[in-house]
C-alpha cells in the first residue's frame, strides 16, 4: 500500500496518529456512529430522539462554518442537561470536520466503520469454525468465496468447503 486518502477510525487511542505518521497526507475521519453512540450513553430515553436529530444537524452540515454554528446551537440547547456531549464533540472536532468538505456520495461511504467491522465479523466466523484446512483448500479461498457471493439482503452466504 502506497497511500491512503481517507481513513475512518473508531475511538481507538493513538490509531489516528499512527495512520498520520505512516501516511502523512491521509485525511483521518472519526466514525460518527461511534461518536453518536458515545454521546447517547448517558442520555435519558425520552430525550434520545430529539438529541439525535440535533446531532444530525451537526454532522450533516454542508460547510465547516455551518457545522460549527450547529454545534453552538446544540451546546446552548443541551449543555444544561448533558454538558459532556458538546465537550466530547469539541474535543474530537478535528476528527469530525474532514467530512464536511466531501460530496454527499463520499460522505455516506466514509462516515462509519460499520461496513468493515461487519466484514471482519464474517471472516472471524469463518475462521472460528475451522480448526484446520485441507491441503488443497487454502485459508484465503475461504475468505474470497463469502466476500464474492452476496444475497440480495447484502449478507454473505457461507459456503465453505462445498464444491459445486
Amino acid at each position: 500500500m502506497r497511500d491512503i486518502f481517507i481513513a475512518c477510525v473508531d475511538g481507538l487511542k493513538g490509531f489516528p496518529e499512527a495512520i498520520e505518521t505512516v501516511f502523512p497526507k491521509t485525511v483521518v475521519q472519526l466514525c460518527l456512529v461511534h461518536l453518536v453512540r458515545y454521546s447517547m450513553a448517558y442520555v435519558s430515553f425520552k430525550d434520545r430522539k430529539v438529541l439525535v436529530s440535533d446531532l444530525k444537524t451537526i454532522y450533516r452540515a454542508t460547510s465547516l462554518e455551518d457545522a460549527e454554528a450547529q454545534l453552538e446551537t446544540f451546546a446552548t440547547k443541551w449543555d444544561t442537561r448533558y454538558p459532556m456531549i458538546a465537550r466530547s464533540w469539541r474535543a474530537n472536532w478535528t476528527r469530525v470536520i474532514p467530512m464536511s468538505g466531501l460530496p454527499e456520495d463520499i460522505r455516506r461511504a466514509v462516515y462509519t466503520t460499520n461496513a468493515i467491522e461487519s466484514l471482519n465479523m464474517s471472516l472471524r466466523k469463518i475462521i472460528k469454525c475451522r480448526s484446520s484446512f485441507r491441503r488443497n483448500m487454502q485459508p484465503s479461498n475461504c475468505f474470497i468465496s463469502p466476500c464474492r457471493t452476496r444475497r440480495k439482503s447484502g449478507r454473505c452466504r457461507y459456503r465453505i468447503g462445498v464444491r459445486r
